[in-house]
């Protein structure tokens, strides 16, 4: 992982785009984090960067072509959406194909995304390659994601994510959305 003191953090500029924090994904077995700490540090990721003064983005998918969707498709209760929240419904592994989080992110101004959730190798790295292809700056957090298993989610994070922008920690986020009401 990257050196977290590299990492800052503009606030007004920056989005946690949080992928699948679903009850029925969350509940999935997951490696190396596990569904619940995933989380747990998305949630500390986003009540930080929102009284910072960032945008916090929560993804959720829904499966196309069916009349119901399956039990535990809402965002996990632990997820107590702000007024200043945007929650974005998706049909596809990535959050911006047909979703408006493009536009979202734009008309905030947005050049940053701090990227979370469930699977790593799957609706995270769709995500943050198709946030690279449209010129965000995107940051990994390493262990606020987690995979299906522990060497999808290893691969992704040592080889394709660091071609795309900085992994870190959420430590090393947290701190860096602290050091922004320094300066």
């Amino acid at each position: 992982m990257g050196d977290m003191s590299e990492l800052e953090v503009t606030p007004d500029r920056t989005a946690l785009v949080a992928i699948d924090l679903m009850e029925r994904i969350v509940a999935l077995p997951t490696a190396p984090h596990s569904g619940p700490d995933v989380l747990a540090r998305t949630v500390a990721i986003a009540d930080a960067l929102r009284e910072a003064g960032g945008t916090v983005i929560w993804v959720r998918v829904e499966r196309p072509g069916v009349d119901e969707q399956p039990p535990g498709s809402g965002l996990c209760p632990e997820i107590k959406v702000a007024e200043s929240d945007v929650v974005i419904v998706k049909r596809t592994w990535g959050a911006f194909q047909d979703t408006g989080l493009d536009a979202e992110l734009r008309r905030r101004g947005i050049d940053t995304i701090l990227l979370t959730g469930l699977v790593t190798n799957f609706g995270v790295e769709s995500t943050g390659r198709a946030a690279d292809d449209a010129g965000f700056r995107t940051v990994f957090v390493e262990d606020a994601m987690s995979g299906l298993d522990a060497h999808a989610h290893e691969f992704a994070v040592d080889y394709v994510f660091p071609k795309l922008g900085p992994v870190v920690s959420t430590e090393g986020t947290l701190g860096a959305i602290s050091c922004s009401f320094a300066r």
